[in-house]
């Protein structure tokens, strides 16, 4: 940007303000009689003054429009009444809309210029301007057109109107001062019009279209109200001018481009049928936000930017603010790029708004929140600096004035002491803006390929050497070599495309090094490329890898150390997006959460179960994704892991009954009266679920056996609570494109597999207190309710307290425990002299929560304390505080917990049986748990 090397002296200035004051009071005066009455007030001819040094149209159109300099000599000029436009006087419309348009504007540049409104509130008032004469345009030319064809009508008789889209600034409420408008005309469905000149739907909105473009569009005498540009239409110009939203669904499904995606993020219905406008706009969605971390936008930002610098050195255009280097574009591009990359995982960045989605985008962290303010700064700067050169003569550009006399107006109507002091805040800021865009492109520029690696790969299949491999760090280098060369020839590779292979070529040399750096080099390699394989054909994680070194980094060092990790995310690559959410070194959710993030899932996809379970599957598993990596990392211990992991199943589980009741509902109605809740057993119900676990559920129900459903197909009590268990079961169980939720084991109801899926609370009471066994009642002891009525979960938690504090015969119940155990460890331990089984061997698991279990029954009746705790250590920490234990056993058996619970997260997170070489830590576990259990008198070997 050019600088003036003869600054305006303070004489020039002065007379500069001189000549412009003068000439705007002596025009003002001249135009007529009111005009010079008014401006024998000393403050309004000062604020005038003002105006006319920033703005010759704002002058203008006070000389034309009298009556406006009374509005505006208010001290807070409010927005002007709009025009009515009647139908009977068509011919006047195009006046009406003008006139309206430059006063309503002139009041923007009064407000602007005197300080009254921030350039928020102007590129508000911008926008607002636009839809007002959308608005009141297009209700125009309906009528008329109702007139002469009728309504378009669909199939069933639904009138059709023309729905109007805003993209740009002013689908995102920021169109500055003298912008064109960008539409794209659309209508809900195909019909034809029903009066005496019929047209068929197509036809007729593009004719009303087309005339709304020219009402507002041509010049006359009066100027112009807005320009309409309809370029953004599908396939632009040569498109049809109107397009149904089947038509629309097509076209983006096989037809969108990247600067699509960027164009209809800030699509908003302007006018119109605007509701259904906005509920198509929630069917594009997907298109625009992809469900993944979507690197790929950055391959449509470098195309865009490459466009718009070529043509910014081909036209010379470095002092553009739009367009130039550091400019609006920049931010703008900036912005909605990281929209486009996360905004299909978090709603909140999905506002149309620049500087919202800016707000958003810092507090989700992805932009540092002081790079924010700077952009947020840089923005509004620019944009009330672009406003300042549209609002002097009203002109569409987006140029710095080339005259140095309108140079220094601009500087001195903005507050600077003249156009160098101008240029250099200008130039501060546009460096700024070029520092953040340039950072957002610069990881793939900035991921160096190691050499050697990078040579042998791009030498496969039929060249390169193992010994590469061998000197990287592999141990098995000729397996690694095989199987890198069986990957090379394969047809995924093969079928890539040259983008895509180019990718390749960048990531899989960068994964060899980090695999060769990592604890267990081949290990790596083998898990690396089954996922290599799983993600071929998806280019926006190759475009994740390419782009985020961090990313790939991480994705190695996981995968080397867990190969549960490694299936999952080769079966889920949606998965990969956790490695770069900020979220994840973080504190994990709380169970308030879960249950949120679950409930937003499940009930944004309401009207589609298949997508429903899959949302929902696909925030379990990027939940216990992020549990465990905190315990890969040993950010958090084990016991914690398990009980985030049974507090997920609470809320999965919570989800799954609403769609199930729902589903049943539908089918048969409600059930006056009735109750039902889902009661957890086992891991669940002791808060120490695992990775991979089933979920032990047993149903209850409460209703009046004399009711029935009131829906079209009614159901007594029992076969409608059947129905929802079964649902249930199914949901939870049914596999989806994310997987299946969680398996289910009900044997542990009443009577386990030979009775009915769901009991009744009458009789689950009676079986528990009549006829179950001892063993049954050690289930009760770590059993709770998950989901469901609030009141039947209450009545569960009294039936499973009258029954623990049933009286017991010492002898006789160590008896029972003893057998069973014993017979459990004779058929269940798959330990041998190497390998200690850490459930069920001698000093296990299952040993520990069997003793937990015999206090519990035995001391229940007289401390009523040991009925709250479900989990192993604190109940044990309750039997210690009803002297059942001695407080130091208690103790060691918790640390004896957790030492065998850490063991068998680390077997389960790296796919190894839960079967370890005994160290000293499980041994003193083994001691502590066969120590207790001896005192208490329990036989448990077989």
């Amino acid at each position: 940007m050019d600088t003036d090397p003869h600054p305006a002296s303070d004489a020039a200035i002065e007379a500069l303000r001189l000549r412009c004051a003068e000439r705007a009071l002596a025009t003002l005066r001249a135009a007529s009689p009111r005009h010079a009455a008014l401006l024998e007030d000393a403050a309004l001819r000062e604020r005038v003054e003002r105006v006319a040094l920033a703005s010759d149209f704002a002058l203008d159109t006070l000389r034309r429009q009298p009556v406006l300099l009374e509005h505006l000599a208010a001290t807070d000029p409010p927005p002007l009444a709009e025009p009515v436009l009647d139908a009977e006087q068509p011919t006047a419309w195009a006046a009406q809309l003008r006139l309206y348009r430059t006063a309503e504007s002139t009041r923007l540049v009064w407000r602007d210029v005197l300080g009254l409104d921030e350039v928020d509130a102007t590129l508000a008032g911008s926008t607002r301007l636009a839809e007002n004469c959308l608005r009141l345009a297009l209700d125009a030319l309906e009528r008329e057109f109702a007139q002469r064809h009728g309504l378009v009508r669909a199939a069933d008789g639904t009138p059709q109107r023309l729905v109007v889209f805003a993209l740009g600034k002013l689908g995102g409420g920021e169109l500055n001062f003298s912008s064109d408008v960008d539409l794209v005309y659309a209508y809900p469905r195909d019909g034809e019009s029903d009066g005496r000149r019929a047209l068929a739907a197509e036809d007729y909105f593009a004719r009303l279209g087309q005339q709304l473009a020219r009402l507002l569009d041509e010049p006359t005498a009066d100027g112009f109200c807005h320009r309409v540009d309809l370029r953004l239409r599908p396939f632009g110009n040569a498109g049809r001018v109107a397009w149904s939203f089947a038509a629309m669904d097509q076209y983006f499904q096989r037809e969108g481009r990247d600067w699509e995606r960027y164009a209809w993020l800030k699509a908003r219905a302007v006018a119109g049928d605007t509701a259904a406008g906005e509920d198509w706009l929630e069917t594009l969605r997907p298109f625009v936000y992809r469900r993944y971390l979507d690197y790929t936008a950055l391959d449509g930002l470098r195309t865009m930017k490459a466009a718009i610098v070529a043509e910014m050195q081909r036209r010379d255009m470095a002092d553009d603010l739009k367009r130039g280097p550091g400019g609006i574009r920049e931010i703008e591009f900036l912005v909605q790029s990281l929209q486009l990359i996360r905004g299909g995982r978090e709603p909140a960045l999905r506002g149309r708004r620049l500087l919202p989605a800016l707000d958003a985008l810092v507090a989700a962290g992805q932009i540092a929140a002081q790079d924010g303010r700077a952009l947020a700064q840089c923005y509004r700067f620019l944009r009330r600096l672009e406003n300042r050169v549209q609002m002097l003569r009203d002109a569409q550009t987006h140029a710095l004035p080339e005259d140095g006399e309108d140079r220094l107006r601009l500087a001195l109507a903005l507050g600077y002491g003249g156009w160098p002091e101008l240029a250099q805040a200008l130039a501060a800021r546009r460096a700024q803006v070029s520092a953040e865009f340039d950072a957002l492109l610069v990881p793939r520029r900035g991921q160096a390929t190691p050499d050697a690696l990078g040579g042998y790969w791009r030498a496969l299949p039929g060249g390169g050497q193992a010994q590469a491999l061998a000197e990287a760090g592999f141990v098995d280098a000729d397996g690694a070599d095989a199987a890198l060369r069986d990957f090379a020839r394969g047809n995924g590779v093969r079928a890539l495309s040259d983008a895509a292979r180019a990718r390749l070529d960048r990531v899989v040399p960068a994964l060899l090094a980090a695999a060769a750096r990592s604890a267990q080099p081949d290990a790596a390699l083998r898990r690396l490329l089954g996922l290599l394989q799983a993600v071929l054909r998806r280019a926006s994680y190759l475009a994740l890898l390419d782009e985020q070194p961090s990313a790939l980094a991480r994705l190695v060092d996981v995968l080397a150390r867990s190969a549960l990790l490694a299936e999952r995310i080769a079966a889920y690559p949606l998965l990969l997006d956790e490695l770069l959410d900020a979220r994840v070194a973080g504190p994990l959710p709380d169970p308030g959460a879960m249950h949120a993030a679950c409930a937003a899932a499940a009930q944004g996809q309401d009207d589609d179960q298949e997508a429903a379970l899959r949302a929902l599957n696909e925030v379990r598993q990027a939940l216990s994704f992020r549990i465990a990596l905190a315990a890969l990392d040993r950010r958090q211990d084990a016991v914690a892991s398990a009980r985030q992991l049974a507090a997920l199943a609470d809320a999965v589980v919570g989800q799954v009954l609403r769609m199930a009741g729902a589903e049943v509902v539908a089918a048969h109605g409600t059930l006056p009266g009735g109750r039902f809740a889902v009661i957890g057993y086992g891991s669940l119900g002791g808060h120490e679920l695992s990775f991979g676990s089933d979920l032990d559920l047993v149903f209850l129900y409460d209703a009046d056996p004399a009711v029935v459903s009131d829906g079209a197909r009614p159901l007594e009590p029992a076969r409608w609570y059947a129905r929802l268990a079964q649902k249930i079961v199914g949901l939870l169980g049914a596999v989806s494109s994310a997987g299946r939720l969680y398996e289910t084991d009900m044997r542990l109801r009443p009577d386990g597999g030979k009775s009915l899926l769901v009991s009744s609370l009458a009789s689950y009471e009676e079986y528990q207190v009549q006829r179950a066994w001892t063993w049954e009642h050690q289930a009760l002891v770590r059993a709770r309710a998950v989901a469901g009525d609030a009141s039947l979960c209450a009545e569960f938690e009294r039936v499973r307290a009258r029954t623990l504090a049933l009286p017991r015969e010492p002898q006789a119940l160590a008896g029972d425990v003893g057998k069973m155990r014993q017979r459990m460890r004779a058929e269940l331990d798959r330990g041998d002299a190497a390998r200690f089984d850490l459930k069920q061997g001698a000093g296990g698991l299952v040993d520990l929560e069997f003793l937990m279990q015999y206090g519990v029954l035995a001391r229940a009746g007289e401390a009523p304390a040991l009925l709250a705790p479900r989990d192993t250590p604190a109940i044990a920490e309750a039997l210690a505080a009803c002297g059942w234990l001695a407080h130091g056993e208690a103790s060691a058996l918790r640390d004896a917990h957790a030492a065998l619970v850490d063991a068998g997260l680390g077997c389960t997170l790296d796919r190894r049986p839960r079967r370890v070489a005994e160290d000293t830590a499980v041994a003193a576990a083994r001691a502590a748990i066969g120590r207790a259990v001896q005192d208490h008198g329990l036989d448990f070997d077989p």
